[in-house]
C-alpha cells in the first residue's frame, strides 16, 4: 500500500523528526531514480525494437518481434526482479499488441481468430498485471462478437453482445470480490470496460435495432432505461460510486437522445434540456460529494 504524506508539514507540525523525514526522502529518490531506469530502458528497447521493424517492414517481422518484446518482460516477471518490475510491463505491453497486431494481419479476422486474440491479451494482461490489456482483451471480445465472422453493420449481433457482456460483468464482479489486491485491480478495469460496452452496444440499438433477430430499436430503448434504473439502485446501495456516476453519464445520454428525437433541435427543447442537464450534473456532483462525506468524515479536532 502507498501513502503520500507531506513531510515538510508533519516536521513542523512536530510529528516527524527532520532526521526521519531526511531518511524517508532518500527512499523516495532510491525509487523515482529506478522508475527513471525502467522507463528510459524499456523506451529504448521498444524504440530499437521498431527500427529493426522499419527495416524488415514485414507482419512476421512484427509478430517476432512482438514475441521477444514480451518474452523478455515475461522473464523479468517471473523473475520477480523487482527493480525491473516497470520496465517488464512496459515492454510486455508492447509486445502483446505487436503480436494481435500482427496476428490479425496475417491470418485475417476470423470469429475464432478474434477470440484467441481476446483471450490471448486476458492472459497477457494476467501475466503483466496490466490493466490496460486487460481492457483491450474485453474490447477484443465484445467486438469479435458484435462483428461475427465478417465485418457486418454495427447492429447485427447487439443483442448477443449485450447478453454476454453482461454476464461477463457479474462474472468478473464475483471473482474481484476474492481476489487479492492486484488482481482485484485487473477485474474491476475489464468489469468496466465492459460495462461501458455494454451501454454502448444498448445505445446502437436504440438508434439501429438488431438486424439478425429483428428486434425494434424501441424494445432497446426500453430495456435499455431498466437496465440503467435498476443497475443504478444497485450501485447506490451498494456503495459502487464509479458504477452510479456511469449510470448516470449514461442515462442522460438515453435520455437527451430520446428526447430531441422527440422534439427535434428547436430552441425550446435545447433550452429545457440544456437545464435538465445542468441539474443531473448539480444532483451528482452532490451525491460524490456525500459518497466522499461518508468514507472520510472529518477527525474531530485535537485538545
Amino acid at each position: 500500500m502507498k501513502v503520500t504524506l507531506d513531510l515538510d508539514l508533519l516536521v513542523s507540525q512536530g510529528k516527524l523528526s527532520t532526521l526521519e523525514a531526511e531518511r524517508l526522502k532518500s527512499y523516495a529518490s532510491q525509487e523515482t531514480t529506478a522508475l527513471g531506469s525502467n522507463i528510459f530502458l524499456a523506451f529504448g528497447i521498444v524504440a530499437v525494437v521498431i527500427g529493426a521493424g522499419v527495416l524488415l517492414p514485414t507482419l512476421e517481422t512484427v509478430l517476432v518481434l512482438g514475441g521477444l518484446l514480451f518474452a523478455l518482460g515475461f522473464g523479468f516477471r517471473i523473475g520477480k526482479v523487482e527493480r525491473w518490475a516497470l520496465f517488464a510491463q512496459i515492454v510486455m505491453v508492447a509486445g502483446a499488441l505487436a503480436l494481435g497486431g500482427a496476428i490479425i494481419g496475417l491470418f485475417g479476422g476470423s470469429l475464432l481468430i478474434k477470440l484467441l486474440l481476446a483471450a490471448g491479451l486476458a492472459i497477457a494482461a494476467i501475466a503483466a498485471m496490466s490493466g490496460l490489456l486487460a481492457s483491450l482483451s474485453v474490447v477484443s471480445l465484445g467486438a469479435a462478437i458484435m462483428t461475427g465472422s465478417e465485418m457486418l453493420e454495427p447492429s447485427s449481433y447487439l443483442t448477443v453482445t449485450i447478453v454476454i457482456l453482461s454476464a461477463l460483468v457479474l462474472a468478473l464482479y464475483i471473482v474481484s470480490l476474492r481476489l487479492q489486491p492486484l488482481q482485484e485491480r485487473l477485474a474491476i478495469v475489464a468489469m468496466r470496460t465492459a460495462i461501458l460496452m455494454v451501454n454502448v452496444a444498448f445505445y446502437a440499438g436504440t438508434l439501429f435495432g438488431d438486424s439478425v433477430l429483428g428486434l425494434p430499436s424501441e424494445a432497446f430503448t426500453v430495456v435499455w432505461a431498466l437496465a440503467l434504473v435498476l443497475f443504478g439502485t444497485w450501485a447506490v446501495f451498494a456503495d459502487r460510486r464509479w458504477v452510479v456516476n456511469s449510470v448516470a453519464v449514461f442515462g442522460a445520454i438515453h435520455f437527451f437522445t430520446q428526447w430531441f428525437m422527440a422534439l427535434g433541435a428547436q430552441p425550446f427543447s435545447i433550452l429545457v434540456g440544456g437545464l435538465l442537464l445542468i441539474g443531473f450534473g448539480l444532483a451528482l456532483a452532490r451525491f460524490n460529494q456525500m459518497q466522499h462525506g461518508r468514507r472520510h468524515p472529518p477527525r474531530p479536532l485535537e485538545a
